[in-house]
């Protein structure tokens, strides 16, 4: 399943892999908020009917990991 992805997204409530990541931090100070906008994202989360989904907006005022998957562990869809 990761290798349809290129990142991997992690949050303090839920672990999420997607294709296009854009990081957005604003406010200053101690607490700045966290915006990450995730597109063909894939979510973790035991409540969800549908893990797969267009777009997510995260919103964080908490730590936020996005790590670039390694090339050769994704695939490419065109050529499998």
């Amino acid at each position: 399943m990761a290798g349809m992805f290129r990142f991997a997204i992690e949050t303090e409530r839920r672990f999420y892999l997607a294709n296009k990541v854009d990081v957005k931090v604003t406010g200053d100070g101690a607490r700045p908020l966290i915006e990450v906008e995730l597109t063909d994202a894939w979510v973790w989360d035991m409540y969800r009917k549908s893990r797969f989904v267009p777009k997510v907006r995260i919103l964080s005022f908490k730590d936020v990991n996005v790590e670039e998957l390694p090339r050769e562990d994704v695939v490419d869809l065109d050529q499998a």
